[in-house]
């Protein structure tokens, strides 16, 4: 399969398993889409690892098995052969690989299902990840503002999951800290907009901006939850069209 198939195959996962996050890779220049597809494939697998599984041994050989291919990137040698790690082996550098064996990791928190100890705790898994994710793409594309970077990806990965927590109760998981339910979803969504003010004052290089287009629609996500908690926010599309679109000409 040439390079440009497993590009593609990477973005056939991307537009089924994070609909989202397709919609703003398509909206960046055509040169960073084949970064970001093969990245973001890499996420979406390593984030479903866990959950395909309910034996706890599984789901670590999963984790594991990413790891491997991310040590073998790292060291520049033989990479295996396979429709994500091939794409990826392509534009990720050593950096990169052990950036994202720390995102992978932080997953194993997926197969305990334990509550988080604290909003810290929580926050921390969430810039091992999201954080992680973005401020590698970023990096990948030229930015050099770690802190800033990780700023959007707290805030965007807060978002998306505030958003997931009806889904994971209903898996049987606790996926707050402790505490008063809306309370803490109201708590944590302001911790994601303090996040994104940060980000505003903050200079991005120009090639990696268009990496940001991810957040088009996350201030509005926390603002919603923060308002009411609780409640899934329903962004009208046609508002987060344009504020992709928006996003798209200012980046």
């Amino acid at each position: 399969m040439e390079i440009d198939d497993q590009i593609a195959a990477c973005a056939g996962l991307v537009a089924r398993g994070d609909p989202a996050r397709f919609r703003a890779v398509m909206a960046a220049p055509v040169a960073l889409r084949r970064m970001l597809f093969p990245l973001y494939a890499f996420n979406l697998e390593v984030a479903r690892a866990p959950w395909v599984t309910k034996e706890p041994m599984i789901a670590e050989m999963r984790l594991q098995w990413w790891r491997d291919a991310l040590d073998e990137i790292a060291s520049g040698g033989r990479v295996r052969r396979h429709e994500v790690v091939t794409p990826l082996a392509a534009v990720l550098d050593a950096q990169g690989a052990r950036d994202l064996d720390d995102l992978v990791a932080a997953r194993r928190a997926d197969i305990e299902g334990t509550a988080p100890a604290d909003d810290d705790t929580l926050l921390r898994y969430i810039d091992r990840t999201s954080g992680t994710l973005l401020w590698t793409a970023a990096r990948l594309a030229g930015a050099t503002d770690a802190p800033a970077i990780r700023d959007a990806g707290l805030a965007q990965g807060l978002a998306s999951y505030l958003k997931a927590v009806p889904d994971l109760v209903e898996k049987a998981r606790n996926p707050l800290p402790p505490g008063e339910p809306h309370a803490v979803l109201e708590r944590l969504a302001r911790a994601g907009l303090a996040a994104l003010d940060r980000l505003g004052q903050a200079r991005i290089e120009p090639p990696a901006r268009p990496v940001l287009l991810l957040l088009s629609d996350t201030r509005a996500e926390l603002r919603a939850i923060a308002a009411h908690p609780g409640q899934s926010p329903a962004l009208n599309p046609a508002m987060s069209r344009l504020r992709l679109a928006w996003a798209s000409l200012r980046a």
